[in-house]
């Protein structure tokens, strides 16, 4: 305790600061006290309060004081395109002064803070349907077109009153995503009018080496969210460089193939999307399998009502007319609007509301599925997952007939030939 006393400075008048400087513990002779020490004085006073001496008391004063002053300093301001401090702590404006009475700091620490890289049609699309989920305390945009990336921030916060509120940022630099819960990459060069998926992964992966490493370094406990197409390949390609976990690195997969098949099924049956249970697993594409051994309404399954559906000899064509319908969709929509955005940003907010929430849904994601239904190789590819805060964290195992097992594994080794062709990985 005397060593602790005597490195505590004598007390002195406090100089008065400039509105805004920075300030050091106790900075008269730059004496700081640890918070070790801090704590012993602070119990020896609760302990013993009628033995302290007045010396120690002193000493418990000016250690309250720096520790306050700590507290107190200067938030520095960060280099966003919005020319907003950053909001760990709101510092009023002289108008606000005038208006409220301030009771205490109001200290706001984002609980979900959300990035999404690229503010393309896509990527906007993902913006506003996690905007609307009302999930995010704030949302980060990221893009190398400053004047677009600014515009959209602009559009994006005059929105804001129309739902939950949140804050919206937006930069060219990545220290901007410091801290997310949930990266959302959509960036990438535009698929093509008649273009597969697959021919497009060589032209993103040297987009993705300029970009997954800066969102590592600034949100190392992030789950990475890849929506970018080829989705399957590029998630695999986001894993290798980020030296993630797999369970933290995901794609949007088949989520969106899964709902348009249970809305086509809705639409051959007459009924209700929602009451339509069925999923398309395997690649985001042409090679997806669409799993009729498990299509069910209430717990009916149609192949049980009609055992060749889904096959060749199936007289309703449910094959031609609900998967083949999944797998042309895309093409359509880009042949008609030249590019796909809507759906896909829904399935997207879907994806961060699952994870933000911790619901545990299940949902069809493009995961690591070596040791899986017969496939050796490090492949993603989707299947059924369990999905909340910390990512993935179960694959569902189901019952595949032994075709739908062969084209599983059909599409797994179409996407490893195209993994073993990636150059530069």
């Amino acid at each position: 305790m005397g060593e602790i006393l005597n490195s505590v400075p004598p007390r002195r008048k406090r100089k008065s600061l400039m509105p805004g400087a920075r300030l050091d513990l106790c900075s008269e002779k730059k004496w700081r006290m640890r918070e070790v020490d801090a704590a012993l004085l602070l119990l020896c006073i609760c302990y013993a309060p009628m033995v302290a001496s007045d010396e120690t008391r002193r000493a418990v004063c000016t250690t309250r004081i720096c520790l306050r002053r700590k507290r107190e300093q200067t938030v520095p301001s960060d280099s966003s395109l919005s020319g907003r401090k950053s909001p760990e702590i709101h510092r009023m404006s002289e108008t606000a002064q005038a208006l409220f009475k301030e009771i205490a700091p109001a200290h706001r620490m984002p609980h979900a803070k959300v990035t999404v890289v690229g503010v393309g049609q896509v990527g906007m699309a993902c913006a506003v349907s996690i905007m609307q989920k009302g999930i995010v305390s704030e949302l980060c945009l990221v893009d190398v077109v400053a004047d677009k990336l600014k515009g959209e921030m602009m559009d994006l916060q005059h929105g804001i009153p129309f739902m939950s509120p949140c804050t919206i940022r937006a930069s060219v630099d990545y220290e901007i995503t410091k801290g997310s819960k949930l990266c959302v990459v959509t960036a990438g060069v535009r698929q093509r009018e008649g273009e597969s998926r697959l021919s497009l992964v060589q032209r993103n992966v040297d987009i993705f080496k300029g970009i997954i490493p800066k969102l590592v370094a600034n949100s190392p406990d992030a789950m990475l969210l890849i929506v970018s197409n080829p989705v399957d390949v590029l998630t695999y390609v986001a894993w290798k460089i980020s030296g993630l976990p797999p369970h933290r690195v995901f794609g949007s997969g088949t989520n969106l193939d899964s709902a348009r098949f249970r809305f086509l099924l809705s639409e051959k049956l007459g009924i209700a999307p929602t009451s339509c249970h069925g999923w398309i697993i395997g690649e985001h594409g042409d090679s997806s399998v669409a799993v009729w051994s498990g299509v069910n309404v209430a717990g009916v399954a149609l192949r049980d009502v009609k055992p060749d559906i889904g096959k060749k000899a199936d007289s309703d064509k449910w094959q031609d007319e609900v998967h083949k319908g999944v797998i042309s969709a895309a093409y359509e929509i880009i042949k008609l609007k030249g590019y796909t955005s809507w759906a896909i940003g829904m399935s997207t907010g879907a994806i961060a509301s699952i994870a933000l929430r911790n619901t545990r849904s299940v949902c069809a994601l493009s995961v690591n599925v070596k040791g899986l239904h017969g496939i050796d190789q490090d492949v993603y590819l989707s299947l059924p997952v369990v999905l909340g805060e910390n990512g993935i964290t179960h694959i569902v195992k189901q019952n595949l007939n032994e075709t739908e097992i062969q084209q599983l594994q059909k599409s797994a080794a179409q996407l490893y030939e195209v993994q073993c062709g990636i150059k530069g990985l």
